[in-house]
């Protein structure tokens, strides 16, 4: 069974409002004439998701190839 562990729902929550809430806020904004801000907003926004997912989970990773004995 699939257990949601705090750092599952961490990863869950940036997956959120990077990508969803970035993009209403860019919707709400470019619906009220601010639509360069609204694009800002959405860049922002998902590239901060990125930064953090990568900062928080894919740098700590050890990717390494065998050891050479």
């Amino acid at each position: 069974m699939f257990a949601f562990t705090r750092s599952k729902l961490l990863l869950v929550a940036i997956l959120f409002v990077g990508i969803a809430g970035s993009g209403i806020a860019r919707r709400v904004l470019g619906e009220l004439g601010y639509n360069g801000v609204g694009r800002l907003v959405f860049l922002l926004g998902y590239a901060g998701m990125v930064v953090a997912i990568w900062y928080g989970w894919i740098r700590p990773l050890d990717i390494t190839g065998p050891a050479e004995e």
